[in-house]
C-alpha cells in the first residue's frame, strides 16, 4: 500500500500539471512494454513497440536493469528539451546514489559510469536515446495524448469545483481512500511512506501506464505522483488499437459477440437466442464476460438482464464492426 501523508500546507499545493510531460509519458510506456503490464489487450501495442525501436534507443535499456528506472529520470518537462536539460542538472550526488540503488553489485556500464563522472558524451548518449525512443513511441500519437491529458485536466478540476479535493484525490484511484490527512492506495507496491512535509504534490496523469501508481519522491521538491488515466488502452494515433482476430483469440469469437450484442440489455434468452446457443452457454459467456469486468448483470424476480460496462463498451469499440 502506497501512504501518502498531507499537511494542511501540502492540500493547499496540490495541482494537477496542466500539460502531459513528454519522457515522464515515455519512461511510463517503455516500462509497460518491457514488464508486460496491461495483460492479452496490450500485447499487439507491446509488440509494436518492441519491435519499432531504434538501435538509438538501445542504451535506455542500461539504466533500467530489472525494471528499476534511477529517479533522476522522472521529470516534468513540458518539451522534451526542457526535461532534458532538467535531467542533466541533477546533481552529481543524486546521480551517483541512483545509479548505485539500481545497479547495486552489478557491473556499471562505462557509459552510465559517464553520466555520474560528468562526461558530456555520455550525456549526449542519453539524449539521443530519449529521443530516439520518443519519435517511435509517442511522436505518433503525441497530440492524442494532449488531448486526453485536457480532459483529464478539466475532468480534476470540475470535480473540485463541485465536490472537494478529497473526492478528486480519490477519485483518481477506485478503491483509495482519504483519512485524517493520509491517502492511501491499496495494492500499491512497494508498501511505502511517503510525507510530504509542505512540499506539496503534483499529479500527473499518464496514459501508457495501466497500473499505478508511480511517486517521485525528491527532498527539497514536490512530490510527483504518475497516475494513470485514460480509456485504459494505450492511444493511437488511428485504426484499432486490438485487431478483430486478435480479440476474437484473447475472447473467443462467440463470447465476442455476446460483448458485441451487449450494448443493448439482453435477457438470458433473448442473448441466446441471438448468438443461436443454448440458454446454459449465453450464461456461461455472460458470466465469463461479467468476471472480467467487461458486463454486469441484474435480477428482477426470476429474470435476469446483461449489459456492457464501459470497460466492455471500450474493448467492443478498440475493432472495426
Amino acid at each position: 500500500m502506497l501512504r501518502v501523508h498531507f499537511t494542511a500546507e501540502d492540500f493547499a499545493r496540490i495541482r494537477l500539471a496542466p500539460r502531459p510531460a513528454p519522457l515522464q509519458e515515455l519512461n511510463a510506456a517503455l516500462t509497460t512494454a518491457v514488464t508486460q503490464r496491461g495483460g492479452p489487450l496490450f500485447a499487439p501495442w507491446r509488440g509494436r513497440t518492441l519491435r519499432s525501436l531504434p538501435a538509438a534507443s538501445s542504451p535506455l535499456a542500461d539504466l533500467v536493469p530489472a525494471g528499476r528506472p534511477p529517479s533522476f529520470l522522472d521529470v516534468i518537462g513540458d518539451t522534451m528539451a526542457d526535461g532534458f536539460e532538467q535531467i542533466r542538472a541533477t546533481r552529481p550526488g543524486l546521480v551517483r546514489v541512483e545509479l548505485e540503488r539500481v545497479y547495486g553489485a552489478v557491473p556499471v556500464p562505462r557509459w552510465i559510469r559517464g553520466l555520474h563522472a560528468g562526461d558530456e558524451t555520455a550525456w549526449h548518449t542519453l539524449r539521443r536515446a530519449q529521443q530516439a525512443a520518443f519519435e517511435t513511441v509517442l511522436a505518433p500519437v503525441w497530440s492524442v495524448v494532449q488531448d486526453l491529458h485536457r480532459e483529464e485536466f478539466t475532468r480534476y478540476a470540475l470535480t473540485v469545483a463541485e465536490h472537494g479535493v478529497a473526492a478528486a484525490l480519490t477519485g483518481l484511484a477506485p478503491g483509495s481512500r482519504l483519512h485524517e490527512g493520509v491517502w492511501e492506495w491499496p495494492g500499491a507496491a512497494p508498501d511505502r511512506d511517503v510525507c510530504l512535509n509542505g512540499r506539496g504534490l503534483v499529479l500527473l496523469p499518464t496514459f501508457h501506464h495501466p497500473a499505478g501508481p508511480l511517486l517521485q519522491d525528491t527532498p527539497g521538491h514536490p512530490a510527483v505522483l504518475t497516475y494513470p488515466a485514460g480509456p485504459g488502452l494505450p492511444p493511437t494515433a488511428g485504426g484499432p488499437v486490438v485487431s478483430a482476430e486478435a480479440l476474437a483469440a484473447i475472447l473467443g469469437r462467440t463470447r465476442l459477440d455476446a460483448l458485441r450484442l451487449l450494448a443493448e440489455p439482453h435477457t438470458t434468452t433473448s442473448l441466446a437466442r441471438a448468438l443461436h446457443v443454448s440458454n446454459a452457454t449465453a450464461s456461461s459467456h455472460a458470466a465469463a464476460l461479467r468476471s472480467a469486468g467487461m458486463a454486469t448483470t441484474t435480477r428482477a424476480g426470476r429474470s435476469v438482464t446483461h449489459q456492457r460496462t464501459a470497460l466492455g463498451t471500450l474493448v467492443a469499440g478498440a475493432w472495426p464492426l
